[in-house]
């Protein structure tokens, strides 16, 4: 895979393109950090919603987030504009957090032409860039594209996405690495998990590293901080399988591990609301 972000000066320069579709995928509720806190709405200036818990969710799943359905995506980015042709930068409002979720999405769902804004809404705004009150032509059809042109287009990745069976399997897999991104208390077993009903602790032979460790401040660390970070935890296995609480935060390492050069990512969509629930799954403190 090709670098998957682009920086905030490249954005400014590329705002009015006609083939660009800029995406805020920010999330109301943000967990396992400090949330930025905003008195009054602001985005980047030509910005579209793109709400990975609503529209990009399958809300008939048990899961708390779950992918959608190819064709509920299909759908829903076919209202919003983008053509096969187009290209999508996808940014949030803390910086780097909910952002590589909807990039991961787009991805497994097989659109190529898809980018992350490092640093998001807070490091355009650290730098003075112009804001905007409100969503591109706000309340008006964005002129939706040929859903049945994109259906033919895009093929479905299911290699790029894992259920609890799957994970179980590789538990022993010496190919393999599962890595977790809550923080360390949680994967430990220290602290009670926020969701009900939800074991503590983490699944048997994972690793854990915090989403924030490859954060370097709103932005993602560099290509060789990040390499040397994966080679000291995970080695050269060649299959990374990546955890969090509800399949959010686990994008973020994806996103890290893409950029480090390394092609073969999967994303167990559950994650440990998913595991920790299930009685019939092992767990380790």
């Amino acid at each position: 895979m090709e670098y998957p972000l682009v920086s905030t000066q490249w954005l400014e320069a590329h705002l009015i393109s006609p083939d660009l579709v800029l995406l805020d995928a920010s999330m109301a509720v943000v967990l396992g950090k400090e949330p930025i806190v905003y008195s009054e709405p602001v985005c980047i200036p030509r910005s579209r919603r793109f709400d990975v818990e609503e529209d990009f969710c399958d809300k008939t799943s048990s899961q708390t987030h779950a992918l959608p359905k190819f064709e509920q995506f299909v759908e829903g980015i076919a209202k919003l504009g983008i053509s096969r042709n187009s290209m999508v930068v996808i940014y949030d409002n803390q910086g780097i957090y909910s952002s590589p979720r909807a990039w991961w999405i787009f991805k497994v769902m097989g659109f190529h032409r898809v980018y992350v804004l490092d640093g998001g809404l807070p490091q355009w705004m650290a730098e003075d860039r112009v804001t905007s009150s409100r969503y591109q032509e706000e309340g008006i059809d964005y002129g939706a594209s040929d859903s049945e042109e994109l259906t033919a287009v895009l093929e479905y990745q299911p290699a790029k996405v894992m259920d609890a069976e799957a994970v179980l399997a590789k538990l022993d897999d010496s190919d393999s690495a599962i890595i977790d991104a809550r923080g360390s208390a949680r994967f430990l077993g220290q602290v009670s998990e926020p969701r009900p009903g939800v074991r503590s602790g983490h699944i048997p032979h994972s690793v854990n590293l915090p989403f924030g460790d490859v954060l370097n401040g709103f932005k993602i660390k560099d290509v060789t901080e990040l390499v040397k970070l994966f080679q000291g935890l995970v080695s050269d296995k060649p299959l990374r399988i990546f955890s969090c609480g509800s399949g959010i935060t686990a994008c973020i390492l994806i996103l890290a591990s893409v950029a480090a050069g390394h092609t073969d990512a999967v994303l167990y969509d559950g994650s440990w609301a998913d595991w920790g629930s299930r009685n019939d799954l092992p767990i380790e403190r």
